[in-house]
């Protein structure tokens, strides 16, 4: 090859190594898409959320709870993230917190709780992101407890998980 033409060969060559390290990297995007959990785990003593596929972990997430987050969710207000056996019944793609995955407390254990308390048990328990236009904190959110009982992860985190998890998937929430 003649010498003037190296440039041109260092230059197809570079756009050739490119193109297939672009190719690499979005197979290894679609990867996170193809993440799919049969269950969840949220350990509120550890602030850890975990997606379970056939009782194995696949991922795991640093999260946030309410500023009260030992003993269980009792009285609406009370800043608690419940404890017990849950589902995702809904979600939310313009929730005030960047997505949201709602969990569906009350159950009737929770519901007869508040009764003998003389209480509402109270609702809107979700797994979401930041809140809307917060989301540069990042895992930082995770520094302090903040939410007023549900489980905040990052916005990407709750991008994830969203993809995940189908509505119905079990949520398990530990103390």
């Amino acid at each position: 090859m003649p010498r003037h033409s190296w440039p041109l060969a260092g230059l197809l060559g570079g756009t050739l190594f490119a193109l297939v390290f672009l190719t690499f990297q979005e197979a290894g995007a679609a990867s996170h898409s193809a993440l799919r959990a049969d269950r969840i785990l949220v350990d509120k003593s550890a602030r850890r959320l975990t997606l379970l596929w056939k009782g194995r972990p696949l991922k795991s997430y640093r999260v946030a709870l309410g500023p009260s987050p030992v003993g269980r969710k009792q009285c609406q207000g009370d800043e608690r993230t419940p404890e017990g056996i849950y589902r995702i019944d809904a979600r939310n793609a313009g929730s005030a917190y960047h997505r949201s995955l709602h969990v569906s407390y009350p159950n009737a254990q929770d519901v007869a709780n508040a009764r003998h308390l003389g209480c509402k048990p109270g609702g809107d328990i979700m797994i979401h992101g930041i809140k809307n236009g917060y989301g540069a904190i990042g895992a930082a959110h995770a520094l302090k407890d903040w939410t007023l009982g549900c489980i905040a992860v990052t916005d990407g985190e709750i991008e994830e998980i969203w993809a995940a998890v189908p509505n119905g998937t079990p949520v398990e929430i530990r103390p």
